[in-house]
């Protein structure tokens, strides 16, 4: 069956046509329409679970929580994550690996201003189901066209690290997923930050996919945006194996590439 997620170049294009005037209470209605056409999401409370501070801290890194189970012999295909009022509202989208009943996944998101952010679940038989919650608005500059925390010689010597730490794994859905945390320097340049000196605007330099596979499995892929913070953090779990792996493939729309193998604890 047809994925009912498009690709995410297809979606941001569509996305950047909102303007400030369309971008009000209509902006999911336009949002549905654009992305998922006519499509039936169904309410998603039972199937989802979101998490989202109601009045973040910080605008530009707002730790943002999806877990989703299915307890009917359906997987999950796909996470997205929407942010309605963010100027590419599909902020990410994450492609399961398969025979995943259940996944959980959080990652830090640029929310431009207050808005409803959203989860959006496929399963593998296609049937959508959605959460959502509001984000109020912290103060300060719209995090979007914020300006890079740090020493630019530095963010770019720094572009491509990673570090992986595996946590605990209190909280998650099964004694046979492990759940480990991945941090990826990077700016993730919006194209939409004003050099105050040069006057022009720095060029877009987002990350444009994550991969992770266990082994040579995959855990999942993500289609990234503008909107993943600065120095993007993802916190998701996996299953446990005899596998003592995890690879990480980092991508970005400038043709930057990276690679990196971290050990994990085999299966107990």
């Amino acid at each position: 069956m047809r994925s009912a997620v498009r690709p995410m170049a297809v979606i941001a294009a569509v996305c950047l046509c909102f303007s400030a005037s369309t971008a009000d209470a209509s902006a999911w209605d336009e949002i549905r329409s654009s992305v998922y056409g006519t499509k039936a999401i169904a309410d998603g409370r039972g199937v989802i679970k979101l998490t989202a501070p109601y009045r973040p801290d910080d605008m530009r890194k707002v730790p943002i929580g999806v877990s989703a189970a299915f307890h009917d012999g359906r997987t999950v295909k796909t996470v997205t994550f929407l942010i309605d009022e963010n100027p590419t509202p599909v902020v990410a989208v994450f492609h399961v690996g398969v025979g995943r009943d259940s996944v959980a996944i959080t990652s830090n998101f640029r929310v431009d201003r207050q808005s409803d952010v959203r989860a959006i679940v496929e399963a593998s038989d296609g049937q959508l189901y959605m959460v959502s919650q509001l984000v109020k608005f912290a103060g300060g500059q719209a995090s979007c066209s914020a300006p890079p925390q740090g020493n630019p010689d530095e963010i770019a010597a720094n572009m491509g690290k990673m570090q992986m730490a595996q946590l605990p794994a209190d909280g998650v859905a099964s004694p046979m997923l492990a759940q480990a945390k991945l941090d990826l320097s990077h700016p993730n340049h919006t194209g939409m930050v004003m050099d105050q000196q040069t006057l022009l605007y720095t060029p877009i330099r987002m990350v444009s996919e994550i991969t992770v596979r266990h082994g040579g499995d995959l855990v999942f892929r993500t289609e990234g945006s503008i909107a993943l913070s600065q120095d993007p953090s993802i916190v998701f779990d996996f299953r446990r194996t005899n596998v003592q792996d995890l690879t990480v493939t980092a991508k970005d729309t400038d043709g930057g590439s990276w690679v990196r193998t971290f050990p994990v604890s085999p299966q107990s």
